[in-house]
């Protein structure tokens, strides 16, 4: 279903995500938890986004919402004016799964397979041919600086390789949104510098558009807007001054 005008004003295209009034609500006994308090934010094309906050702010809860990955306790969220409340269980999966990709603090690879199976399997999984999946893989490799890595294992490569191969895979069928949480937790200080240039370089190339979570206030200086929360509310919004790597 395109984007209802009379639930929510502004829809049309250019702003990929739009976010009005969401809610996010947990039972805890006898107690209510209200983890995302009448959140509202809109998110253009090609914007490449920091979400931050103290721990249990409601970070990672924002982009679980707004990535499908869990549902609203109420709210409106459009994502390129598709109205995703509307969508099934089943519709929900296949929407993410053709249009999002996912980077998380654990790199989440297969052990028994190498960089290059673990890129294929998720384009297998979308019903594409091996032998295009295997070409695509190896393309959104070197798109990342892991050329001459496709045939090592998980084990064989470090932190900042796997999370690269992870990256590759989130990127191999060419996502409208790359979602990342804490992509840069486990990583030394070198190798998470690699990982945001890179996502600068997809985001400026591709004109990617970019939700990052992250605790490390210097890392959200370099996208191009900040969303502070706390205790589930918005509590600062602030566009940023380009990275000069990005001008």
């Amino acid at each position: 279903m395109a984007c209802d005008e009379t639930k929510y004003t502004g829809c049309n295209i250019g702003k990929m995500i739009q976010v009005k009034n969401l809610f996010k609500k947990f039972k805890m006994g006898e107690t209510e938890l209200v983890a995302l308090n009448n959140v509202s934010f809109e998110i253009p094309t090609g914007q490449f986004v920091a979400i931050t906050g103290r721990s249990g702010a409601g970070k990672s809860t924002l982009l679980y919402n707004i990535s499908l990955l869990d549902i609203p306790t109420s709210g409106v969220e459009i994502i390129d004016g598709q109205d995703v409340d509307t969508l099934d269980d089943k519709a929900r999966i296949l929407y993410r799964r053709n249009n999002f990709g996912f980077i998380f603090q654990d790199y989440a690879l297969l052990p028994t397979l190498t960089a290059k199976e673990n890129v294929v399997l998720s384009l297998l999984m979308q019903g594409i041919d091996k032998q295009t999946a295997a070409k695509k893989a190896e393309t959104a490799l070197e798109r990342v600086e892991l050329e001459g890595k496709f045939d090592n294992l998980p084990s064989q490569l470090s932190g900042g390789q796997q999370q690269r191969v992870s990256i590759a895979r989130s990127i191999v069928h060419m996502p409208k949104i790359l979602f990342a949480d804490e992509p840069t937790a486990n990583l030394d200080s070198e190798s998470s510098k690699r990982v945001l240039d890179i996502f600068f370089r997809l985001n400026k190339d591709e004109n990617l558009t970019i939700v990052m979570v992250t605790h490390e206030k210097d890392y959200a200086k370099l996208a191009d807007r900040d969303i502070e929360l706390l205790d589930g509310k918005i509590v600062s919004d602030t566009k940023q001054r380009l990275h000069p790597r990005r001008k």
